[in-house]
């Protein structure tokens, strides 16, 4: 992925983080997905009490593009109200590797960016407890 391209993103995630819905667990979070044709679409974190309904900003951002009709992705860029990068979670990473996002564009809110290819990120992923 080209720098300007991943900054554009990283741009529009963190605009995205304003609206996040986070009354909850109080993590804000913005993502911007970059589809095969060019188009981006933003995402924020809607929270909920009740885990298995709040929505990820990553998952947002991928559910507007498909709504869109789109199908093919070339990255996601995430960016968090947290100190160091945001990792999706085990459901979310699920998400985006059953739609085949290959990229994924880790920022900070100092601007500190790490791309890294989204097999690279499973090892990082938290997993669930039993």
């Amino acid at each position: 992925m080209n720098e300007d391209i991943a900054d554009t993103m990283v741009r529009i995630a963190m605009d995205a983080i304003r609206n996040s819905y986070v009354d909850h667990d109080g993590i804000a979070a913005g993502a911007c997905v970059l589809t095969s044709d060019g188009t981006l679409y933003n995402g924020c974190r809607v929270d909920h009490p009740v885990p298995y309904l709040s929505v990820s900003a990553e998952m947002a951002a991928m559910i507007r593009a498909i709504v869109d009709g789109k199908r093919e992705f070339d990255g996601l860029a995430i960016v968090a109200d947290i100190d160091g990068f945001y990792v999706p979670d085990e459901y979310t990473y699920a998400f985006l590797e059953e739609l085949g996002v290959p990229e994924i564009v880790f920022a900070d809110l100092d601007g500190n960016v790490k791309i890294m290819p989204l097999e690279e990120v499973e090892p990082y992923r938290p997993r669930r407890r039993d």
